[in-house]
């Protein structure tokens, strides 16, 4: 995290449902402008004290952290679930918001939900597992999901430090809509998570000036920290 009084349009980063800040840092170790890894709520704490929160609960935490940023404008890049925690919580800075990244994020409708993005007959499928298992997939499903394209030294490490959220953060509606910025979705086109077809409906929803087109799996972060970054470079180039 880089954290500096600075003119410079810096970058937000905001990670989807089990990971850590950390997990962005190669793709943000070699920029050279300001960069904030917000994180989750209670992140440290035991489940146990973390499943009551809210998606007003996360998107409030990353706004506190935001608040404390010497940073006068930046753009957010919210990837996965962190697309709903980055909509609800962009409206409190429309004054300082220059653009946002969406990398294989979900966007809901206006008033929906994380749970509301996906097919119908998958939507009752993960309300019913929220429900009965909570909110930690079988290691399986998170090695085919979330890391079918990365080195088995990735894949066991996002294994090991998954971090359940909580059940909310799903299923609240966002009540926010982003401000009038320039807009860039990065389609990841080997995401086993979050399908093409799937972040093709969130692209028509974000209605972006510009989709790129990666060819990684659903963490490009980790999977393509370089191809990744050379598009947030081009889309900050376009703001200057």
């Amino acid at each position: 995290m880089m954290k500096r009084a600075s003119k410079e349009i810096g970058f937000l980063f905001i990670y989807g449902a089990g990971l850590e800040r950390q997990v962005w840092e190669r793709t943000a170790k070699e920029l050279e402008c300001p960069y904030l890894l917000a994180d989750f709520p209670m992140r440290s704490e035991p489940y146990e004290t973390r499943r009551e929160l809210t998606l007003e609960d996360y998107s409030t935490h990353v706004r506190k952290q935001v608040n404390e940023w010497e940073v006068e404008r930046f753009v957010i890049v919210a990837h996965s679930l962190g697309g709903v925690v980055a909509m609800q919580a962009a409206s409190e800075f429309s004054d300082r918001l220059a653009g946002f990244i969406a990398v294989g994020a979900a966007i809901p409708k206006a008033g929906g939900s994380f749970l509301s993005t996906l097919p119908l007959p998958k939507r009752w499928m993960m309300s019913l597992i929220l429900k009965k298992m909570g909110t930690k997939p079988p290691e399986k499903s998170i090695r085919a999901g979330l890391c079918n394209d990365l080195t088995e030294e990735d894949s066991a490490r996002i294994v090991r430090r998954f971090v359940p959220e909580s059940v909310r953060v799903y299923t609240d509606p966002v009540e926010s809509s982003l401000p009038n910025v320039p807009k860039l979705y990065v389609k990841l086109d080997k995401d086993k998570a979050f399908s093409p077809a799937l972040q093709d409906k969130m692209i028509l929803r974000l209605a972006p000036n510009r989709v790129a087109n990666l060819n990684a799996g659903h963490l490009p972060m980790l999977g393509d920290p370089v191809g990744l970054r050379r598009m947030l470079l081009e889309f900050l180039s376009e703001l200057k």
